[in-house]
Order: C-alpha cells, then sequence, then structure tokens
C-alpha cells in the first residue's frame, strides 16, 4: 500500500503551499466527508523516489477553540495514519510557542517526524533551520516550498527506509484482475462486496504485508480470478446492516492505487455529492478503469430513475468514460453484469494496440474534423503509437502538438476510446514534437539553390 506522508503546522507556515508542490497542483482536491473538515486535503505525491499519498492538514494551536478544535481533531487523526509526519515551521518568524505544542505533541504519538524550515529562500541553508534543533526532533530540513528549493532533497529523507511492495506480489498473483470498492459510508459497499463473496462466507484473509485495515480477498467469478481489495473489512452478513460504516479517505485512496478496476458505489437515494465527485474524480487522475454502482435502485419509483440519471450526467461530466449500473447489492440485481463490465473495462486498460492501427484511425479523426490553425497554419499530426498500459496511453507525433487546444485532445481519445471499445478506462493521448531535420544547419540549401530562390523572390517582388 502507499505509504502516507501528513504535512502539520501551525496556521500559515506554507503547508498548502508544499502540498501543491507535491502533488503538482494548484488546488487539492478536497475529500468532504462526515467528519472532515476542508481544512485535510488528499493527494497523490509526485516528487520523490517512490510513490506516496500526502496528506494536507489544518492548522494546529495551542488552546484550540471552535473551529480550531475540529481541525485539531482531524490533524491528529491524519497524523495517527501517516507513516512519515513533516513539522513545517517558519524560518522567518522562528520558534513560536505554537510549535513547541505541537513538537511535544508529536513526540508523544511516537511518529518519525522530520521538521521543515520553510520560507528559508534567502538565507545560508545551512543556518537557516538551527534556531529549530530546541524542538527536540532531531535535525531540521530547510526549504522554500513557494520555489521548491531543496524539496526533493527533502522527500528523499522522508522516504528513506520506505519499501512499496510489489502489487502482483501483494495480492498473491499478476492473472488477478485487483478490484476496489469504494464509497460514501452507508451506500451499501459492504452489502455489495458480500454479494460478490458469496452471502454466507466468512472471510478472514490478511495478505501478510499489507498495511492498516486493507484486506486482499481472492474470490472467483465466471471462471475468472479476482482479488478484492477491502478497505472496510469484510464482515459476516449480520454485520452489514450496522448504521456506521467505517470509512477512511487514506485507506480509499490507497485501495485505488492497488487496483486494476475500481468501483465507485452511489446511493440512488440520495443526490451526488461533492465528496462522490473528488473521490471518484481521484480515480480518473489516477489512470484507473472506474465503473459507477448506483445502489438501492430497486427501490426507485419509475418516474424518479429519469431524473437520476440526468443528474448523473450533470454531476459527473468529466467521468463519462465511466460505464454506470444500477443495482441492488441486497438482491443481486445487475451485480452479474457489473461484474462482467469490470472485467471489460480490465481487458480495455490492459488492451495493446498497433501502431498501424492506431495511426489509420488517426488519420480518419483528421478527416472527420481537422485541427485548428495556429497564426495561419495547420497543425500537422502524422501518426500514433501505444505509450503504456492501465490506462493506456496514446502517443500522438505531429508538428506544433504544443498548441492542440483540450477540445481537440477529447475529441481524439474520445474517437480512440470508441474505435479500441475501451469503456471503463481513461484514455490518455500524449503529443511530441517531430524532429526538425534541419535544426542546428545554417542553410539547409545549396549556393546554386539559393541563387534560385533569390532570382524567383525578385520576381516575385517587381
Amino acid at each position: 500500500m502507499l505509504p502516507v506522508i501528513a504535512l502539520v503546522g501551525r496556521p500559515n507556515v506554507g503547508k498548502s503551499t508544499l502540498f501543491n508542490f507535491l502533488t503538482r497542483t494548484r488546488d487539492a482536491l478536497v475529500a468532504d466527508l462526515p467528519g472532515l473538515t476542508r481544512d485535510r486535503n488528499y493527494g497523490y505525491g509526485k516528487v520523490g523516489s517512490i510513490p506516496y499519498l500526502v496528506v494536507d492538514t489544518g492548522g494546529l494551536v495551542v488552546d484550540a477553540q471552535g473551529v480550531e478544535q475540529l481541525m485539531a481533531k482531524q490533524a491528529l487523526r491524519a497524523i495517527e495514519e501517516a507513516d512519515r509526519v513533516l513539522f513545517l515551521v517558519d524560518t522567518r518568524e522562528g520558534v513560536q510557542p505554537s510549535d513547541h505544542f505541537i513538537s511535544q505533541t508529536l513526540r508523544k504519538l511516537g511518529k518519525q517526524v522530520i521538521v521543515v524550515a520553510n520560507k528559508a529562500e534567502g538565507v545560508d541553508w545551512g543556518t537557516a533551520a538551527a534556531d529549530f534543533f530546541q524542538l527536540g526532533l532531531g535535525e531540521p530540513e530547510s526549504i522554500s516550498a513557494a520555489h521548491g528549493d531543496r524539496v526533493r532533497e527533502l522527500m528523499e529523507r522522508a522516504l528513506d527506509g520506505i519499501e512499496v511492495a510489489n502489487k502482483e506480489g501483494q495480492v498473491g498473483g499478476g492473472d488477478d484482475i485487483r478490484v476496489a470498492v469504494i464509497g460514501r459510508p452507508n451506500v451499501g459497499k459492504s452489502t455489495l462486496i458480500n454479494r460478490l463473496l458469496g452471502e454466507e462466507r466468512l472471510i478472514a484473509f490478511d495478505q501478510p504485508g499489507t498495511t492498516r485495515d486493507a484486506v486482499f480477498v481472492p474470490f472467483e467469478r465466471d471462471g475468472h480470478r479476482y482479488t478484492l481489495i477491502d478497505t472496510a473489512g469484510v464482515r459476516r452478513r449480520a454485520r452489514v446492516e450496522e448504521a456506521i460504516e467505517k470509512f477512511s479517505v487514506i485507506k480509499a485512496l490507497q485501495a485505488v492505487d492497488s487496483a486494476n478496476v475500481v468501483i465507485g458505489v452511489i446511493d440512488a437515494h440520495d443526490t451526488v455529492a461533492e465528496q462522490d465527485a473528488s473521490l471518484f474524480g481521484m480515480v480518473a487522475e489516477r489512470g484507473r478503469a472506474l465503473l459507477i454502482a448506483v445502489n438501492k435502485w430497486d427501490g426507485i419509483p419509475s418516474d424518479k430513475r429519469d431524473e437520476i440519471r440526468m443528474g448523473l450526467d450533470l454531476r459527473l461530466p468529466f467521468l463519462d468514460f465511466a460505464p454506470v449500473h444500477f443495482i441492488s447489492a441486497l438482491h443481486g440485481t445487475g451485480v452479474g453484469e457489473l461484474m462482467r463490465a469490470v472485467k471489460h473495462a480490465y481487458d480495455a486498460s490492459m488492451r495493446e494496440m498497433a501502431t498501424p492501427e492506431l495511426t489509420r484511425v488517426l488519420e480518419t479523426a483528421i478527416v472527420q474534423h481537422q485541427p485548428p490553425l495556429v497564426r495561419g497554419r495547420r497543425i500537422r499530426l502524422r501518426y500514433a503509437h501505444q505509450g503504456g498500459r492501465n490506462p493506456p496511453i496514446i502517443v500522438v507525433h505531429g508538428n506544433q502538438v504544443q498548441h492542440v487546444p483540450d477540445a481537440y485532445k477529447r475529441y481524439l481519445a474520445n474517437v480512440f476510446r470508441k474505435n479500441f471499445r475501451l469503456e471503463g478506462t481513461p484514455v490518455r493521448v500524449e503529443f511530441r514534437a517531430d524532429d526538425n531535420p534541419f535544426k542546428g544547419k545554417r542553410n539547409p540549401l545549396t549556393p546554386r539553390q539559393r541563387r534560385s530562390r533569390a532570382r524567383m523572390m525578385k520576381r516575385v517582388r517587381k
């Protein structure tokens, strides 16, 4: 499972700035779930030697009151779930009373902590953090989150000693299709899980080497082998009806990273909430195949069903690649079709596509809808080849490709999806500029050609 890095500190020390740099985002996706505040953000880390999850927490202060108490509670929860903690302080302001309070809290929790002296630009790196040795948490690291200075060195230290297990080794074989079931509390995830496994079956299988509550459960259906990644813990049917279903955003995102296919569960009786869009959006960002399961469909009146379908289209337009299935996990309605769609989505995400076929589809797409003009010149797209799987990556070569608009990129992605039956998986189209054969040459023409061209231009001017 992905390791978790928590960012903590008092307000305005640069936690969100560091979060955005680590995740390469401007505005962090917010998981607005019951019991969480908007001051706790989650993202996939992209700076460092191994992948990880990074959690941005609200500021911790002495004698917290009101909303500050909620922020402190959520920050402590993030610390408890973390493998490493980055404790940010402000180099310019020096050690503050809140810094001493936070350092005492961290020592009690027994976590591996690195003190990060932020805003150290313009200060000698060797002396910028000296004042923070008094916090008693080891040698501080000086960085500038705003400029990205020394952030990579910080992450190499933070990730040192962490090993990310081979995913196929984790779940017992590369032929298994790894399926994660995610969603808000009480949407029916556990009921669906038990339906997939068999209602009377008690599973007590926790793959050695996994962390926290994640359980890897092998099972077969219709002759295919699957491994279910259950972050809530597989329970007896008698326990499924519990009022409060355990949920953690961190565990859900770890499950997403370990999966080939994700089933996002929504309660048909509820509206699609911001937390659904945020959580499922992270699935797409991670490039995982995704199916939307609208559960408890059997209890919806016929005259309300079209309204729910329209609501899904309006609230989740960025997930147009994800098929929507209307099911009843309790009674089993539609679950068999859902699992067939899981297999199809997996096959689509792993599909191999030949360069001649990709290029043929590209040429047909260009004939039907040409790329736009840029400064009077047409963008030229020449050929395409496959650049990766899970998700499928299609690399298109041409000139002026840096000017291809987003709308045309989406058009090509949809064309490739339709022609290669890539439903259920994101399709990433990347562009590469063809090398200029004359680059580096002062003049590719021969002297005779230059004279001939000069005479022609002279006639044109006359």
